[in-house]
Formats: structure tokens, C-alpha cells, sequence
């Protein structure tokens, strides 16, 4: 029986987790009562406890919860952005090669793919890696998002019921080159310069 300790079980993507893991009887889910729920203390002792930790974290909070293991066998899966770019983590994408596939088996310390990067990455990874496409080349890459994926204030001018009907229509975002997927998205594919990014919201429907 596997411990599991999902580390920010509040936020979206610990609730998935929960929900995916919760009905698994080879699984133990550990878990804080809300009040301990941040208590660094508490957090440490549910760490070190567990054979599995998911980190659901923003990226300063997700670096402090790797600070606390001190438990050797703890294996750490990181859905952050915190640390995909580290040599000593496994980047989860065993289909891009063997030894991605093999580093991941045998890692304590798992950085989870962000979403558009993958897809630009399961293209671009291969295309370097067979000498068919330039380390150097200068590529552009378009992405169509829900307007989630422009953090809160976007979510805000979206779901605000007097919203401006320009958002109506698909629109271009985060312009200024400096989406936190870029820096990974070039790690990644061994390309020498960061793609330069389009995002594309689409069209807002009202059910």
C-alpha cells in the first residue's frame, strides 16, 4: 500500500489528483486538516511520511516543500514550473526517448510537463534530436487556450457579467515573451533560442 501526500490538495489540480488516487484501494491518501493545511511543521511530517508527494504548488511554495524531505525514499512529483529545468529531475515525458523514459524510473525527483509546452515539445524534440531541424532555427509557435490561462485578472475581465464585448472574440495575450513555458520549451528541444509565443484566447460562450 502506496502513502500518497498531495501537497496544495485545495487548488485545481490537487483535486484531480485526489479525485484519480481517492478511489484506489493500493493507495493511502494523507492528509491535513485545513488548519495545518500550510503549517510548515505539519506539511514537513506529512512529507517525510509518505512514499509519494504530489506538489500542487505555485513555484516558491513547491521549491519550499523539496527543502523538507528528509526522507531518502520520498518520491517527489512536481506539477510546478519550479523544476523542469533542472538537470537532477527526470522531466515526465517518457515518450520522447529511452533515456527520458529511464531517468524517470529511476528518479526520486519528477518535474510534470506544462501543457502547451508539450505539445510544442513532442514536435520540436524529435525534429533536433534526428538533426532534421536546426538547434539554431528561429521558431514561432501559436497556442489556443481558454481564457483561464491568463491567471486571475483575465478570468476576472471574462466572467464579469458588464464585460467588454471585444472579448467576445479570440484575442492575442501574454506578448511580451516572458510565459513561463518558453524557458522550458527550449530546454527541452535543445533549441539555442526561446520560441517566440502567440497565445490565443478564444471565443467566450455564455451557457
Amino acid at each position: 500500500m502506496k502513502k500518497v501526500f498531495i501537497d496544495g490538495s485545495a487548488g485545481t489540480t490537487g483535486l484531480r489528483i485526489y479525485e484519480r488516487l481517492s478511489c484506489r484501494e493500493d493507495v493511502t491518501i494523507l492528509s491535513l486538516p485545513e488548519e495545518k493545511r500550510k503549517d510548515p511543521t505539519a506539511r514537513k511530517e506529512m512529507i517525510n511520511q509518505a512514499d509519494v508527494v504530489f506538489l500542487c504548488l505555485p513555484d516558491d511554495a513547491a521549491r519550499e516543500s523539496v527543502s523538507l524531505v528528509e526522507n531518502p525514499n520520498v518520491v517527489v512529483i512536481d506539477a510546478s514550473t519550479a523544476h523542469r529545468t533542472l538537470p537532477d529531475w527526470a522531466y515526465g515525458f517518457p515518450e520522447l526517448s529511452k533515456s527520458h523514459e529511464e531517468k524517470i524510473l529511476h528518479s526520486k525527483r519528477i518535474a510534470v510537463p506544462g501543457c502547451h509546452a508539450s505539445g510544442f515539445i513532442a514536435l520540436v524534440y524529435p525534429l533536433v534530436e534526428a538533426g532534421l531541424l536546426p538547434a539554431d532555427a528561429l521558431l514561432t509557435c501559436h497556442s489556443i487556450t481558454g481564457y483561464s490561462g491568463g491567471g486571475k485578472k483575465m478570468i476576472a475581465d471574462y466572467e464579469n457579467a458588464e464585460r467588454n464585448p471585444l472579448l467576445d472574440a479570440p484575442r492575442q495575450y501574454a506578448l511580451g515573451q516572458q510565459h513561463k513555458h518558453l524557458k522550458e520549451m527550449k530546454a527541452v528541444t535543445g533549441l539555442q533560442m526561446r520560441p517566440c509565443s502567440v497565445r490565443l484566447c478564444p471565443i467566450f460562450t455564455a451557457v
